[in-house]
């Protein structure tokens, strides 16, 4: 009797992740095709306008498939396609159906993490050769493998007509994770204890009292964001929302025509725009240098 083969759960999970990276290949290039067949106006960060239909196409044809690594690209960053799109009906169809593949593609990638980690770094190198064309082309350009974040951002879309938005940067970001003393000190001793800068911090750490939290600091990458100002109400009453953007905006635009639009300068400003919050819960400066860790006032 001959015993069926059975493939491992790896080999399953492989091979469904290749169908679903293969959908989310397919419906951004139909984001492309579905605006040649009716183009709106175009707005690209950095080019001036108006933007010919044939340079937005193969503009979006590119931002919406840059799913891959550079080398010598940072892992956690992720490059932007910054522009603004008056889609039809038809077009904002297609990026639904896009931000569906690709939160398939989210969704599928997050099960593996967890079940088979290990599998990850195959399935990177792995699905470029799905496109032998694209991958041969990217190959020359220093693009081998892909860039997961890249392939599950979604594409930003606006909900109803716009009456105008507005870009500008932001570049006060920063995200905040609590510290125990004894997690500061095991960060610390990882580091050098050796140095004499380090063993200052050790004991200005050793100073504090046990249970006092403290804050590590990552400051973020400038972004950019939309402040998008609906022509109508929406059915919940708002009339604004604000979005970050790395790729185009699709806005809903019957007529073919962008919103008023304000432009920001085409680099982010080197200091902080924003004014500190009155209940800025930080000190000024950082208690522990060495690992961007602060003191709460």
């Amino acid at each position: 009797m001959t015993v069926p083969h059975v493939q491992p759960p790896e080999y399953r999970l492989l091979a469904e992740l290749e169908a679903v990276f293969d959908a989310l290949i397919e419906r951004t290039a139909e984001v492309a095709e579905a605006y040649a067949r009716s183009p709106g106006a175009c707005w690209i960060f950095g080019e001036p306008e108006p933007v010919e239909h044939s340079r937005a196409e193969e503009w979006l044809r590119g931002a919406l498939q840059d799913v891959w690594y550079q080398d010598g690209q940072d892992g956690r960053a992720t490059r932007a396609h910054i522009g603004l799109v008056a889609a039809s009906e038809s077009v904002m169809e297609a990026v639904a159906a896009a931000n569906t593949a690709k939160a398939e593609f989210a969704a599928l990638t997050a099960k593996i993490r967890d079940q088979v980690p290990a599998l990850i770094p195959e399935a990177k190198a792995v699905l470029p050769f799905r496109h032998p064309a694209l991958h041969d082309h990217l190959r020359g350009e220093g693009l081998a493998r892909v860039h997961l974040k890249q392939c599950w951002r979604a594409i930003p879309a606006s909900e109803a007509p716009l009456a105008r938005v507005r870009l500008a940067w932001y570049s006060s970001g920063r995200s905040i994770k609590k510290l125990t003393v004894a997690e500061a000190e095991q960060k610390l001793l990882a580091l050098d204890s050796d140095a004499p800068h380090i063993r200052i911090q050790l004991r200005k750490l050793a100073g504090l009292p046990s249970g006092e939290p403290l804050a590590q600091v990552q400051r973020q990458a400038p972004l950019m964001r939309a402040n998008l100002f609906y022509r109508e109400p929406l059915d919940d009453g708002r009339t604004r929302r604000a979005m970050n953007v790395a790729l185009p905006l699709f806005i809903p635009a019957p007529d073919g025509r962008l919103p008023d639009h304000k432009l920001p300068p085409l680099q982010p400003p080197e200091a902080r725009t924003r004014a500190r919050r009155r209940d800025e819960r930080l000190e000024d400066e950082a208690f522990l240098p060495s690992l961007r860790v602060y003191r709460y006032r």
